[in-house]
């Protein structure tokens, strides 16, 4: 850098020293221009008096001509009073004047010489304006804010005055109906994000989503790239009746989906699966052919086509959805004694059984729930026998408790084994985590405790069982009374032979229900392992003790749970016989009556309402009619 620059950045350019009073003087020399006289300035920047006609030594002749007095007034010379000395570059760009007067404010010799009064009043006025508004803002945002509060202070005052206050509204798992389908939790793969991470799961999933386009965003299921592409196969929904909050839908047929059908029935009848799959290639998307076929699959060990070809009929029906049906609500219904609707009930309830198998219990819990909302007074496929396991299972076991308490009053939910030894069991797992207080886990324990008291005493014959399924050997004081002991381990197996040959249609004295049997039965063999844990043994076994102290003590409640046995379980309705086929539990398939099929060939309609059988037999045409038959 040259010794120019240096002395520019430090602010010793020539010709701005300090300059003393005898120092303003014009020295005109013959090379030079004639320039006109200037007024004398002095050290603070003003004419001193009597100096008149002396001038100033100066090498840059444009360092003493204000820009901006140049720019307001070019044409007035002298008349101005009061100018600034500004560091200018030669060239006179006003850029460069602007930069120098900012350096000469920051130089301490000058800037004392530099600022006008003028100047210096409208930058003030400037800033005062700049403060006002500021104040007008600030101003503004208080007196809303102020506003605000009194408009608060005024409503408690009215609250106050009046007596009666707005409360908030309640949390949300107030709100939610026992029965609430959340979205989030209908799909496996928020279940299986918890256990190996999203990254895992949804890793090569990405890139197959962006290469096909499904016209609809689906719930139920997600589209695969390789299934066919979607066409309407003619399935719709219509709205039948809205009341009192709940809305009644029903699936219809067009010609088309009819035609179909009817070569569907005839393929089924042929009892050649080829026939189904030469049907699905016309029709990708026929519903009941696809949960046929599914079947077939999941015969042959092809579980994962049977998992495929079920997603893709709900993905069909879901497609047909009416836009004010609503999954999750619960206050959507369909009549399970239309044909229509049925294949919709089937297809959640083998995708629930796909995906308990496959480890989601959480997901599967809400399409039971799901399954459970469309016509929970009925239960066309009783899953009340199911709720309690799956919930135990995804460890909600504040849901099971919340269930039990508010439909035991008018479903008598005690009555059912599973709920009878389910719920006890949820209170005492819930007693097990350390995360609750002291006192909720001590009254979760006592309520825990009570509870299976009270299931022993309904149901003595489920002791003994269990405590084979778990590999447990009882104690002899156990093994040796006659209440759990020899006599009702050779009372429940004689109602399960009798069951099975068709011999008892009623309860005797020597032998339980047949109806009891298959609950049992299928508690069992469904729910046996969650009993296996040595503190869940080591809790039965006290209150196994505690009930037959009660039982030696003579308690009434013994007499009264044995009255109630027999009056209450003498046949079982035909929802249950059609939950337990569709179970495929060989304990309770074996302990169905033989009026009943064990393996019905048709697994499109399994166990058909009473009504609709009559119409069958009949020659009448499935769903055409409506009334009050038996409970489905």
């Amino acid at each position: 850098m040259s010794r120019r620059a240096l002395r520019r950045l430090r602010g010793e350019q020539r010709g701005q020293e300090p300059l003393g009073p005898g120092a303003l003087q014009f020295v005109l020399h013959d090379d030079d221009d004639v320039e006109e006289e200037g007024p004398k300035r002095g050290p603070g920047g003003r004419r001193p008096r009597g100096a008149g006609e002396e001038g100033v030594r100066v090498n840059n002749r444009f360092e003493l001509i204000n820009i901006e007095d140049l720019e307001e007034a070019p044409g007035v010379n002298g008349d101005r009073t009061d100018c600034l000395l500004i560091d200018a570059a030669a060239s006179g760009d006003k850029r460069r004047a602007q930069s120098g007067r900012s350096e000469s404010r920051k130089d301490g010799d000058v800037a004392d010489a530099a600022v006008p009064p003028e100047q210096s009043n409208t930058s003030g006025k400037l800033r005062k304006k700049k403060r006002k508004q500021k104040n007008k803002k600030n101003a503004a945002g208080e007196s809303s804010e102020n506003g605000l509060e009194d408009i608060d202070r005024i409503l408690e005052r009215i609250e106050d005055a009046s007596g009666c206050s707005h409360p908030g509204p309640p949390p949300l798992s107030a709100r939610k109906h026992v029965l609430y389908v959340e979205h989030r939790h209908l799909n496996p793969d928020t279940e299986l994000k918890r256990y190996f991470g999203a990254r895992a799961v949804l890793g090569e999933q990405r890139p197959r989503q962006r290469q096909r386009v499904y016209p609809k965003c689906t719930w139920l299921t997600t589209p695969k790239s390789a299934w066919p592409r979607y066409t309407k196969p003619g399935l719709s929904m219509r709205l039948l009746e809205s009341r009192k909050g709940r809305s009644t839908f029903a699936f219809e047929h067009s010609e088309e989906y009819q035609q179909t059908q009817h070569k569907f029935l005839a393929a089924v009848e042929s009892l050649e699966p080829n026939n189904i799959v030469v049907l699905l290639q016309t029709s990708p998307y026929h519903v009941d052919s696809l949960l046929q076929l599914s079947d077939a699959c999941r015969f042959q060990e092809d579980q994962e086509m049977a998992r495929d070809l079920v997603e893709r009929a709900l993905y069909s029906m879901e497609c047909a959805f009416h836009p004010l049906f609503s999954l999750t609500s619960g206050t959507c219904r369909l009549d399970y004694r239309r044909p229509e609707n049925r294949s919709f009930y089937l297809a959640l309830y083998k995708q629930m059984s796909f995906l308990e198998k496959r480890g989601c219990p959480r997901t599967a819990l809400e399409y039971c729930k799901l399954i459970l909302s469309l016509e929970p007074d009925e239960d066309p496929l009783c899953m009340l026998l199911l709720l309690d396991h799956l919930a135990l299972r995804a460890r909600s076991y504040e849901y099971l408790i919340r269930l039990f308490q508010e439909w035991e009053a008018h479903r008598n939910l005690s009555q059912l084994p599973n709920f009878a030894f389910s719920v006890p069991l949820a209170y005492f797992l819930l007693s097990q985590q350390a995360d609750l207080p002291n006192q909720e886990l001590s009254s979760a324990r006592e309520k825990a405790s009570l509870l299976i008291q009270q299931a022993l005493f309904m149901f003595p014959g489920v002791l003994m069982p269990l405590l084979e399924y778990c590999s447990v050997r009882p104690d002899a004081a156990v093994a040796a009374h006659r209440f759990f002991g020899p006599d009702a381990e050779i009372r429940h197996r004689r109602a399960r032979g009798a069951g099975a040959r068709g011999g008892l249609t009623g309860p005797t004295a020597h032998s339980q229900p047949p109806a009891l049997s298959q609950l049992v039965s299928l508690y069992l063999g469904r729910s046996h392992f969650l009993w296996k844990e040595p503190a869940t043994m080591s809790w039965l076994e006290e209150n196994v003790h505690e009930v037959l102290q009660a039982v030696d003590a003579g308690d009434p409640a013994v007499e009264a749970c044995e009255s109630r046995r027999k009056v209450l379980y003498q046949r079982a309705p035909r929802n249950i016989h059609r939950h337990v086929v569709l179970s495929e539990i060989k304990e309770a398939v074996a302990a169905l009556p033989p009026a009943q099929p064990r393996q019905p060939r048709k697994h499109h309609r399994p166990l058909l309402p009473l009504l609709v059988a009559e119409l069958h037999r009949g020659g009448g045409a499935a769903g055409g009619r409506r009334g009050r038959g038996s409970t489905p």
